[in-house]
């Protein structure tokens, strides 16, 4: 295992982070989510994300749980807050003061932790002024409940206010966490370098598209029993977006570049992302250990450029791009 400095920061992570969006408390049994945990800590992966939303609640304490009587300090634990939980009242969601310090208590509580390492803002919240946001960060951060602060699918001109405001309020905002792969790269052409120049980092999500660049969604046929494309709790709806005949077409033809540099297809999807310089660790998950095992062989890993052109080349017009994609991800109102 390989680590990254978090924006500019003195704040190491894994380069590979072991995530349970949906796995932790729904989709994956307690007992074999704790296995996979152990697998990432044998594994070399100090890092772990999680967020309340998450099964509402559940996978922070299925995380907390698996993590007990590890020494506190050699984890970084990240989590998040925005989402509607609990009974999802009115103020059980988004990003006012009340919601940020009623939401951090219950993390703590869950995760069986004093404070968290990294706490970010999961989405943005246009119903409450940013200036309020960003005045409850630097508070957890000066109570010590939160050590560094991040937010997740923020445009680069969300980005760059909201750090203007921590700097303003005497701390920084050393990431980003969003959606970043070979087939989604809507990052790249704004929120990329407003990043690097601000010091911020990308936490990347879903670097093998939900499952699709391990390559075993075949076109013409039904997904595999089981898989996440199967699942009616979320994942299925989450994976819609890449199982086009086309894009699955594409994505088989990236198996004889994986065997060049010695890697499975979902190794090689995982690499991809930590080629770009900007990207400090991408989070895998993973309903099984095996699977843990095989996604941090993806870490040190350099990709000739050569080959980069190549994938770019296979993919082709399937790849989305589009900047305007990171507006839309977060919900201009605040409905549970």
């Amino acid at each position: 295992m390989e680590y990254r400095y978090l924006g500019n920061s003195g704040f190491k992570i894994s380069e590979i982070t072991y995530g349970n969006w949906l796995t932790h408390g729904s989709q994956v049994e307690n007992e074999i989510a704790t296995q996979c945990v152990r697998a990432s800590l044998d594994a070399g992966i100090t890092t772990f994300d999680t967020a309340d939303v998450y099964a509402n609640t559940a996978a922070e304490t299925v995380l907390g749980e698996a993590l007990k009587g590890e020494r506190r300090e050699s984890l970084e634990i990240l989590t998040k807050v925005y989402g509607p939980i609990g009974p999802k009242g009115p103020n059980d969601l988004g990003l006012s003061r009340k919601h940020i310090m009623e939401a951090i208590n219950g993390s703590l509580t869950r995760l069986q932790t004093d404070y968290v390492d990294l706490y970010q803002a999961h989405r943005f919240d246009y119903e409450t002024p940013l200036e309020e946001t960003m005045q409850a960060f630097a508070d957890l951060v000066r109570m010590g409940k939160v050590l560094y602060v991040g937010v997740s699918e923020w445009t680069a001109d969300q980005l760059r206010a909201g750090h203007a405001l921590a700097t303003e309020l005497g701390f920084q905002l050393i990431s980003n966490q969003p959606q970043y792969s070979m087939l989604w790269r809507v990052i790249e052409a704004e929120v990329v370098p407003t990043s690097t120049e601000l010091g911020i980092s990308q936490v990347v999500w879903s670097p093998i598209a939900q499952g699709v660049l391990t390559g075993k969604y075949r076109p013409g046929e039904q997904p595999p029993e089981g898989s996440r494309a199967t699942d009616e709790k979320g994942g299925a709806n989450s994976i819609k977006r890449f199982m086009s005949d086309d894009v699955l077409t594409r994505v088989q033809q990236l198996s004889p570049i994986a065997d060049e540099v010695g890697l499975s297809m979902a190794q090689l999807a995982v690499a991809w992302v930590l080629q770009n310089a900007n990207v400090a660790t991408a989070i895998v998950g993973g309903s099984r250990p095996e699977q843990v095992h095989e996604n941090v062989k993806a870490a040190g890993v350099k990709i000739p450029a050569e080959l980069l052109t190549k994938i770019d080349d296979v993919l082709g017009d399937v790849v989305e791009s589009d900047p305007a994609k990171t507006l839309e991800s977060s919900p201009k109102t605040r409905e549970a």
